[in-house]
């Protein structure tokens, strides 16, 4: 994929340009109505997905590490970013909903904060990653989201469907990778060799397997029908699946 490089989007409500939100306002509501009905809350990802703008194979990679930063996996030219954001802004503050910083993780074995933005301008960065919480959620409830939002996800292993090398070591196979700035990276590089592939089919045994293991990682192969990467499987600590196999016995 070509990223396009740019500055980082101005996402304030003043930046808004007089006479062009017209087209993209309908959108933009529609799109956060929906969100906001469907979950009880509305992130700027659920804007640039739903508007077209981002594919949600690009949130994918960026999720994984693929990706340097969001904005450059976006097809909407800056000002449209810009635009879209200040109408979303002032949609929330209009629907009273409740701002709710969110951690944006890498599935990568670092675990290093993802960004958004080419700039990486702290104040873009946290417009980006603020979720619009609905105040008609209870108290708990907005706290698991939190929650849930904050977690780290799971590490994520590609099974490629050709051959490939490896960025750090030069060595080239068909093997499982992992995903870095850089390009896919083996996983003798990463340390998690060692780990065990258990395939998908068995949730009792992969739920006890993965909560008894150190570290952990979710399987995925790209499906060229559904046009998706798709669980396979995951990767644990040879003694953890030895161990929920014994309690399952």
């Amino acid at each position: 994929m070509t990223c396009r490089s740019r500055r980082g989007a101005d996402p304030r409500p003043d930046s808004l340009p007089s006479g062009v939100s017209k087209p993209i306002e309908p959108r933009v509501i529609r799109v956060a109505d929906a969100a906001l009905l469907d979950r009880g809350y509305v992130s700027v990802i659920d804007i640039l997905v739903g508007l077209g703008w981002l594919s949600p194979s690009h949130v994918h990679a960026w999720r994984q590490g693929g990706i340097p930063d969001l904005e450059s996996a976006v097809s909407a030219g800056l000002g449209k970013i810009s635009t879209a954001m200040a109408i979303f802004q002032r949609w929330a503050a209009r629907r009273g909903l409740l701002p709710s910083e969110t951690v944006y993780v890498a599935r990568t074995r670092d675990r290093r904060t993802l960004r958004f933005s080419v700039s990486g301008s702290p104040a873009i960065e946290r417009a980006y990653r603020t979720h619009w919480v609905s105040p008609d959620l209870s108290e708990r409830r907005r706290q698991r989201l939190a929650e849930r939002a904050s977690r780290p996800p799971d590490l994520v292993v590609i099974w490629p469907r050709h051959d490939w090398t490896c960025t750090r070591c030069g060595t080239t196979s068909g093997g499982l990778l992992t995903m870095e700035d850089g390009g896919p990276v083996c996983l003798a590089c990463t340390g998690m060799d060692h780990l065990a592939f258990l395939p998908r089919g068995d949730a009792g045994l992969s739920r006890r397997a993965k909560a008894a293991s150190g570290l952990s990682a979710v399987v995925v192969r790209w499906s060229r029908s559904r046009r998706r990467y798709e669980r396979q499987g995951i990767l644990v600590e040879g003694a953890a699946l030895e161990k929920a196999e014994r309690r399952g016995d």
